[in-house]
């Protein structure tokens, strides 16, 4: 059975970003959890494969990049 999924594209000033959702149902059955890491590889134009790396975003160091997070706020 499958799940249809709608890819998302944000277009910001920087640069563009993609986003793929997984419905619930799929999620849970692959047992996912918040902040998992997740790797893809492309095995065809219409094939992709996700590889689970075993790590979660409290594992790895993620740096911000934007500079606004890094002035101050004026109160």
């Amino acid at each position: 059975m499958g799940y249809p999924t709608t890819i998302q594209l944000i277009s910001r000033k920087k640069g563009n970003q993609w986003y793929v959702n997984f419905p619930n149902a799929l999620a849970k059955a692959m047992n996912f959890k918040r902040g998992e890491i997740v790797e893809w590889e492309v095995e065809t134009a219409n094939c992709m494969k996700m590889i689970r790396t075993g790590k979660s975003n409290k594992e790895t160091a993620r740096i911000r990049t934007d500079k606004a997070a890094l002035k101050p706020i004026n109160t």
